[in-house]
């Protein structure tokens, strides 16, 4: 949108806003803000999502969950997904307003996406956010909040970036938890993907955790939403609460009396919209002289502004008020949604098993409790898509007439038997004989929304809290299915269906799984995309956005939001397959590096010779740093990544600038610090030990130091150099 079109939005929100009596703006902060017939301002309800296709409201394209969309590594791929879910939810609601229906989940206010840090792998929801790094979180964030909101004269729709902030479980403990940081680790960790919606975006709705940070209530702190996000970062949108979150205030955090004061604190705190029920207390709290006038009006004002941004008010409409329903769930979005499912996917382990070719086959058993399940393929915030392909249902199309297919379910999730008057592992002796008479075994393991996910799931795994995981195990059943299928000896290829780092070492360690596919939840078309890098159609191009420990027993507690020891960039332990790793049909690494340097303003741009001796492929081209300061994180930082598509056996150049942000640390008081000499790697993964082991390359390291001096022209323009502690071996 123009800055003047922004401006003429403010100005007819604030006239509006004027002409309604104080109760009538009031009930405009509410999420199913109600009709005010006079000022021909109709009914509205603000819940909406867009996590990974419209959710909740019938009949969409259902892309990858969005830990499944960040392990391709693709912005520009992640923004052609949200565009096409905007466009989709564009066409939805012309044809529920159409009909007069203004309900839940109809509206064009997204409450996506989840920029919160995965940094636990037991949280039961980190499969909705991109992963557990700032960088690669910030700059899918980006790419999906342009995508949904788009560029035109009006907003497609408003996203919003959530949930502010520093949260990630525990679930059960979320309405009444104090998240305890560092300065450091806030502006390290947890605010640079919310600040990079903010300022690079321009996101149009930020929401607030239920949680407490630094003894603040998210949804009523004066550091995060008045100091940080309207202050530092001149936040111009609205602020929503996390559902029922003003609640917590007085029922759990305890930090106000009642409902009059919660909502006086939320909305002083600058907290517009209420997903809720506390903000029918408004005038009661104005009415006893807690909040003023000018303070609801204030909130009406910027929830006005994003209808009329969305063309939602007044009568001019939007250009996308004629976006045809022909485009949900259409074949060209299907055709996206595959081709993300296929990039998403993640080759941990090959043996040269890997693709298989029918030919050389005459049975195959597909087995386990996610290889038929359409609930495996969705994750959680979702909708319904016009076709499903499960994992057994691709292999049988792929694999032909010639080839015979056999199932079987195995073992439940998590339940012990297939009934409660069956013995334990009772689904076990069929899926044995089926692998018995099968030349090949599909293995299909994993978890689904009903055990990782959203407080008040199941939560029946393990010892966790609801909708978390007590450890990374599989369930026990799942367990007995894995250790007897490896016991038969009989060549195997597990697939996982998760969306969070899991315990394969069992699988890793097994001589005759020869294969282990990483497909978390790879959205309605995901077995045909499984299916396809099952038998070579594609390359699998994916990596892990998260570390899979080898057990949660190597991690600090849950509760600890302290980044010592966690993620890829504290972690000092040994790890089954590190963050950035996975594997393809190609062989690619780089071969050697050339550098140009803009004396200017001390920006690198390299140009890295790149090899693929193997067969057609994508990768990612990944580049790491750490700059020499005690402020650094313990191992080196994503700093820059790129995908690249190689043709077989070929050499290419791929370019890519060294950000400034590479050479900054952050200091303990939350400050950023540029330094002047950095280690910096590039490969196909980190530069650490266990990456070059299961990936079969070492990446290339750099030792640089920057310097800068003033121009001889008098000018005093600071210009500058760069040099290297020691030669590239490449170049010697």
């Amino acid at each position: 949108m123009t800055e003047q079109k922004i401006n003429d939005c403010k100005a007819r929100a604030t006239e509006l806003v004027a002409r309604m009596t104080l109760a009538e703006a009031a009930t405009q902060l509410a999420f199913d803000a109600i009709a005010i017939p006079r000022l021909d301002v109709p009914d509205y309800n603000w819940w909406n999502e867009a996590l990974h296709g419209v959710a909740r409201a019938g009949t969409a394209t259902m892309f990858p969950q969005a830990i499944a969309l960040a392990a391709a590594f693709d912005p520009e791929l992640l923004g052609a997904v949200a565009d096409a879910i905007s466009t989709e939810a564009r066409a939805k609601y012309n044809a529920a307003s159409s009909h007069g229906d203004r309900g839940i989940y109809k509206g064009l206010t997204f409450w996506s996406p989840n920029v919160n840090i995965f940094r636990d792998p037991r949280w039961g929801r980190g499969h909705e956010t991109y992963g557990e790094d700032p960088y690669l979180t910030s700059r899918l964030g980006v790419a999906f909040v342009k995508g949904l909101q788009g560029d035109g004269e009006t907003l497609k729709v408003a996203a919003c970036a959530k949930h502010f902030a520093v949260h990630s479980g525990p679930e059960k403990l979320r309405h009444e938890f104090n998240a305890v940081v560092s300065q450091k680790d806030l502006w390290e960790t947890y605010l640079p993907a919310f600040e990079a919606c903010v300022t690079e975006a321009d996101v149009e709705a930020v929401m607030g955790a239920y949680n407490r940070t630094l003894d603040e209530p998210c949804c009523g702190s004066q550091l995060l939403l008045v100091d940080i996000l309207r202050g530092k970062w001149q936040f111009d949108g609205h602020v929503v609460s996390d559902c029922w979150a003003l609640v917590d205030f007085h029922a759990h955090h305890k930090i106000t009396e009642d409902a009059e004061h919660s909502a006086a604190l939320a909305i002083k705190a600058g907290c517009d919209l209420n997903c809720g029920s506390v903000y029918g207390s408004l005038m009661d709290a104005y009415e006893h002289g807690l909040i003023t006038e000018d303070e609801i009006r204030l909130a009406a004002i910027r929830l006005m502004t994003t209808r009329f941004k969305l063309g939602a008010l007044g009568d001019e409409g939007s250009e996308w008020d004629n976006v045809s329903f022909d485009v949900i769930d259409s074949p060209e979005h299907q055709s996206l949604n595959l081709t993300a499912a296929r990039e998403s996917i993640v080759l941990l382990k090959n043996d040269g098993l890997l693709p298989l070719n029918a030919d050389d086959y005459k049975s195959i058993a597909v087995v386990g409790p996610n290889a038929n399940s359409r609930a495996a393929l969705m994750g959680n915030y979702h909708g319904t898509g016009a076709e499903y392909v499960t994992i057994a249902e691709g292999i049988q199309f792929l694999a032909g007439d010639t080839v015979r297919v056999r199932y079987a379910e195995g073992s439940k999730l998590a339940a012990p038997s297939s009934d409660f008057i069956a013995r334990p592992n009772d689904l076990l002796a069929e899926a044995l004989a089926t692998v018995e008479n099968s030349d090949l075994t599909v293995l299909v393991l994993g978890l689904d929304e009903t055990i990782e996910g959203e407080e008040m799931m199941s939560g029946d795994f393990g010892n966790g809290f609801e909708g978390d995981k007590g450890d990374l195990n599989l369930p026990k059943p799942q367990l007995d299915l894995l250790n007897a299928v490896i016991a038969t000896g009989k060549p195997i290829v597990v697939v996982l269906m998760a969306g969070s780092s899991i315990d394969l070492r069992a699988a890793e360690n097994a001589p005759n799984v020869g294969g282990i596919i990483n497909a978390w939840y790879p959205g309605a078309l995901g077995g045909a995309a499984v299916a396809d890098v099952l038998f070579g159609e594609v390359s699998p191009s994916g990596k892990l956005p998260v570390t899979f420990y080898n057990s949660a027993d190597d991690l600090p507690a849950f509760t600890d939001y302290a980044m010592e020891n966690r993620t890829y960039r504290y972690f000092t332990g040994d790890v089954l397959y590190p963050f950035g790793y996975g594997l393809t049909y190609g062989d690619v690494y780089a071969q050697g590096i050339d550098y140009e340097l803009d004396i200017t303003d001390g920006g690198v741009e390299f140009t890295v010779t790149v090899r693929n001796r193997g067969g057609a492929t994508k990768d990612v081209l990944q580049v790491y740093a750490r700059p020499d300061s005690p402020f650094a994180p313990t191992n080196p930082k994503l700093v820059a990544f790129k995908k690249v598509e190689f043709a077989p056996d070929s050499t290419q150049l791929v370019k890519f600038r060294l950000p400034d942000d590479a050479r900054h640390v952050v200091n303990d008081a939350g400050e950023r610090v540029r330094c002047d000499e950095l280690t910096v790697t590039v490969g196909f993964g980190q530069g650490d030990a266990r990456t070059a082991a299961l990936y079969g390359h070492d990446a290339l390291t750099l030792d640089m130091v920057f310097t800068e001096y003033t121009a001889p022209n008098g000018t005093g323009t600071p210009i500058y150099g760069v040099g290297f502690k020691k030669e590239m071996p490449w170049q010697e």
